[in-house]
Formats: structure tokens, C-alpha cells, sequence
């Protein structure tokens, strides 16, 4: 399993979610986040401002599906048709095993699955 985080500007963060829901992937967390990228953040006039306000989501995808998923956050997040400074990132990470805590059932990397004695 991989987790990508997604960090997005904050108006397509619907966007990018409804893709993922029709793409097949409706688990996503959400959270407001500040940050700034290689642009070091806007300067207006005579001020800098280098906490720039983003969206961060989360989800765990199979391994198999993370090429798709992936392009279908960038399809959705991008500026226009070539993209702009500022249209965020993604980062990909091994996820080893997941548990739901309502059931207490842990999946595995692999996709088994065992439910754990509490």
C-alpha cells in the first residue's frame, strides 16, 4: 500500500476530491495546512508572505493503483492546462499495514487481512 499526500491550493481541493471519488477512491482525510515551495512564498508590494495557505489530503491507495491515482490529483489540481508555481506536491510513502478500529482488522501491505485479538 502507498499513502500519497497531496498538498493542493485551496480552491481545487474540490476538484481534486470529487476526481478521486469518481476515480474509485472515496477515503481521503483533510487538513488545512501553511507552507511555501520553491517560489518562497508572494511578495505584494513591498511585502513577503511565506506561509501560504494549502489543503493537505491523504489516502492509501494499493500499490498497483497508485500510477492512476496520482494522475488523476494532478489532472484535477493543476493550473490550467501547463500547470503554475504554486500548484502544490505530492508525496508517496510505503504504508506497511492499516487498521480499522471500529472491527479491529489489520490489512497488510499484500492485502491480507487478520483481525487483531484486543
Amino acid at each position: 500500500m502507498i499513502m500519497i499526500r497531496s498538498i493542493v491550493r485551496p480552491e481545487k481541493v474540490d476538484n481534486v476530491l470529487a476526481a478521486l471519488m469518481e476515480a474509485g477512491f472515496p477515503g481521503v482525510t483533510k487538513m488545512s495546512v501553511v507552507g511555501r515551495g520553491k517560489q518562497r512564498g508572494i511578495k505584494i508590494v513591498e511585502v513577503t508572505y511565506d506561509e501560504i495557505p494549502k489543503e493537505m489530503l491523504l489516502t492509501v491507495v494499493q500499490d498497483k493503483d497508485k500510477d492512476f491515482a496520482v494522475r488523476t490529483i494532478i489532472k484535477a489540481a493543476r493550473t490550467g492546462e501547463k500547470g503554475a508555481y504554486g500548484d502544490g506536491k505530492i508525496f508517496l510513502v510505503p504504508v506497511e499495514a492499516a487498521y480499522t478500529i471500529s472491527s479491529g482488522i489489520r490489512e497488510a501491505a499484500d492485502g491480507s487481512t487478520e483481525e487483531v485479538a484486543i
